[in-house]
């Protein structure tokens, strides 16, 4: 684990105190975010009646949704860098309302998926960044468990989602429902009132005589005093150049794509996500297409949000030890190809007992990796960079994000179920292939890493060396003698 990650913040994280109201807020941010897309399938049969439309039709509603909300990922991170997360999220809240309330009035597939799906999945992205963010600024050495509690709002609300959403169309119809669906999100708004900035006591760093020696360190210390001054001055032009990127990179970090271990994190993770909402988004209409009861279909959800609500804050839990948090990649690579063995056994599955016991297994894969997600993201480039990071993955990751479900969708036949069995062994392929990548290269950083901080220990030790080879001869050297 890199340890410059989590250290360079300036100020000592509480680690608790105010920072569980905060990652309480966070819960119910995160949750909205992830749960509302998936929880929404349930509408999916009946919209495609209404519409008269293919179910890969339907399935645009959830992935514009999804897609939408990590799209908007790097201009919720420039706003939260600008105003802070308490402000964004609340912001979130409100268009995510505003899109569920448009959306009720409409008459096309189009209108919900501009309601919906953009406006809606604009406010998602505005409430989970600021979410994640604000408790790397809480937590350092609890971060993994505050990272697991917060994540385990997806399932929580999941679970409470289905069966509600189930219950509000059989009494008010799609349309109703989706008027008070616009009301129940309003909730993100109370989250984000509860995220108030950290209080950044910055503590003055000692000053020792190693700086002297150490030319790095006397340049810092002189960039972080605006008292000092550099002795060569830059041009005027050179200035303003600097000045301007300075700018960008204060809202955009793109020196990330030289980082070795995002590269890693990202490309494994634009494979994985072809596969990794599709088994979600399918779940209740390949049950319903075995010849499951609707609400038995529905309750598969629940099953599957229940175990991942169990399982999310475990997974925190184990992410903190001394023997998993050192190498907590490896623990995000098992889990990422625990996923994929899931969803490969899935067509395997006969019957309602056999969906219940995948709905099992995938909901212990699928919280595993949740909880995982980000925290590795931020173990690899430090809470200070997640904010860019994050936006820059998940900016990214729209594309697949978007096109899963639908191409998914894409072999669903009615008369023939079987291509659902072809959809799950893809996805099983689309996770197994991307866990076994991170096994591998994150081998290849973590021996890198060892290597840099052995050559960095060496380095320290001969600048100690020669700053004390420099004092001894400096104390044998003769005094001149005074003048008589």
């Amino acid at each position: 684990m890199p340890p410059a990650a989590a250290a360079n913040l300036g100020y000592t994280p509480p680690d608790g105190g105010y920072g569980w109201a905060v990652v309480f807020g966070s819960f119910i941010s995160i949750g909205f975010s992830y749960a509302f897309p998936k929880s929404l399938t349930i509408y999916f049969k009946e919209i495609q009646d209404f519409f008269s439309v293919s179910y890969s039709q339907i399935a645009w509603v959830s992935s514009v949704m999804l897609a939408s909300m990590y799209a908007a990922g790097p201009v919720s991170s420039i706003l939260v860098n600008r105003y802070g997360s308490r402000p964004v999220v609340m912001v979130g809240g409100l268009m995510v309302c505003t899109g569920m309330v448009l959306a009720s009035f409409g008459t096309s597939i189009i209108h919900l998926y501009l309601c919906v799906g953009v406006i809606g999945g604009f406010g998602l992205a505005f409430n989970l960044q600021p979410a994640l963010t604000i408790i790397g600024t809480y937590f350092q050495a609890k971060r993994p468990l505050a990272n697991g509690l917060a994540m385990t709002g997806s399932p929580v609300l999941l679970s409470t989602l289905a069966p509600l959403n189930q219950f509000l169309f059989d009494s008010f119809g799609w349309k109703g429902s989706f008027l008070i669906l616009g009301s129940i999100v309003l909730n993100c708004c109370v989250a984000g009132a509860l995220m108030r900035p950290v209080n950044k006591s910055v503590k003055p760093k000692p000053n020792n005589g190693s700086a002297k020696c150490n030319g790095a360190e006397a340049g810092e210390a002189a960039a972080a005093d605006p008292g000092v001054q550099p002795a060569p001055r830059l041009s005027e032009e050179k200035q303003n150049e600097s000045n301007c990127q300075g700018c960008v990179n204060k809202f955009i970090d793109f020196s990330l794509f030289k980082h070795r271990g995002f590269l890693i994190y990202l490309v494994g993770n634009v494979v994985m996500f072809f596969g990794f909402f599709a088994p979600v988004v399918f779940l209740t209409p390949y049950a319903k297409d075995m010849g499951v009861d609707e609400y038995s279909a529905a309750f598969l959800l629940s099953i599957f949000a229940l175990v991942d609500m169990f399982i999310r804050p475990v997974t925190g839990l184990l992410g903190n030890t001394k023997w998993i948090r050192p190498r907590i990649q490896y623990f995000f690579s098992f889990a990422v190809s625990y996923n994929g063995v899931c969803h490969l056994l899935c067509p395997l599955a006969s019957g309602y007992t056999g969906l219940v016991v995948y709905a099992v297994f995938f909901g212990l894969a699928f919280g595993m990796l949740s909880a995982l997600l980000f925290e590795v993201l931020m173990d690899l480039v430090g809470a200070q960079r997640f904010s860019t990071a994050v936006g820059l993955v998940t900016i990214i990751e729209c594309a697949p994000v978007l096109l899963g479900p639908p191409l998914s969708g894409s072999f669903h036949s009615p008369t023939q179920h079987e291509y659902y069995k072809y959809m799950y062994f893809a996805c099983g392929v689309l996770m197994l292939v991307p866990g076994i990548f991170f096994f591998i290269m994150h081998y290849y950083n973590y021996k890198k890493l060892d290597e840099e901080r052995e050559r960095s220990a060496a380095a320290k030790r001969r600048t100690s060396e020669e700053c004390v080879q420099l004092e001894l001869d400096r104390d044998d050297k003769p005094m001149d003698e005074p003048d008589e």
